[in-house]
């Protein structure tokens, strides 16, 4: 009985993949209700009415999570702290009244309400290369990551310290910083003086390198996924 509910939740043919049909148009149509900031009875029906599909699609999962990750009993104790097992809790979260009046005093409600979103990427084919390229080149971007970061650091200390009157906490530098690194450039925040400008200029054309190697890495393997995919299929 487990097997089959497993095979229907994860397989890849017949009734498996009208399940992941469904679910995906579930998803979708859950994420509706946050279009409008005004409630109705359409919306709050079709809101509780996905909630009650994803509670039990979240049950299942746990109650097949031995299967899944082939740990033994250990495994219902390690499924709810899977990445995917906390974007389909804190989905169904909202839907609690009990929770409602501390999540909106966080002014997350709706936050954890769009995280269904990502739920899309257990039924999609696309996202799953993609989370595969990103498991092979993890240690790139990990490299490229930490560059960024540190170059951010170090550009958000110096235009705090030199322009103090501008930049009123570190914060707000380290905000600038990105924001200049990735060559958005928002406006709200830039320097006035002449050294603040050098290193805005510096900051700019560096953003142009660290932008471009994640973008060309994710692009290779992306491409060598795409092949992989195709010999496959010959």
């Amino acid at each position: 009985m487990r097997e089959r509910l497993y095979n229907l939740l994860t397989g890849e043919a017949g009734r498996a993949v009208w399940c992941g049909r469904v679910m995906t148009v579930l998803i979708v149509a859950s994420l509706v209700p946050l279009c409008f900031k005004e409630p109705s009875p359409i919306l709050e029906a079709i809101e509780y009415a996905c909630v009650a599909v994803f509670i039990v699609d979240y049950l299942a999962r746990w109650v097949t999570a031995d299967l899944k990750l082939g740990k033994g009993p250990l495994s219902f104790l390690i499924y709810p702290f899977t990445p995917m097992a906390i974007i389909d809790l804190l989905s169904i979260l909202p839907a609690f009244n009990a929770l409602n009046d501390a999540l909106r005093t966080l002014r997350v409600l709706r936050l954890f309400r769009t995280m269904r979103a990502f739920k899309l990427i257990r039924y999609s084919k696309s996202t799953s290369a993609i989370a595969a390229v990103f498991e092979k080149q993890r240690q790139a971007l990990l490299a490229v990551l930490c560059l960024a970061i540190g170059y951010i650091l170090v550009s958000a200390l110096i235009i705090f310290n030199v322009e103090p009157e501008t930049f009123a906490t570190f914060f707000d530098a380290v905000y600038w910083a990105v924001v200049s690194l990735t060559t958005v450039g928002y406006g709200d925040l830039y320097p006035s003086t002449d050294v603040g400008r050098a290193v805005a200029m510096i900051s700019s054309l560096m953003g142009v390198a660290v932008v471009a190697l994640p973008s060309g890495i994710i692009t290779a393997g992306m491409l060598d996924e795409l092949r992989g995919e195709g010999d496959g299929e010959r």
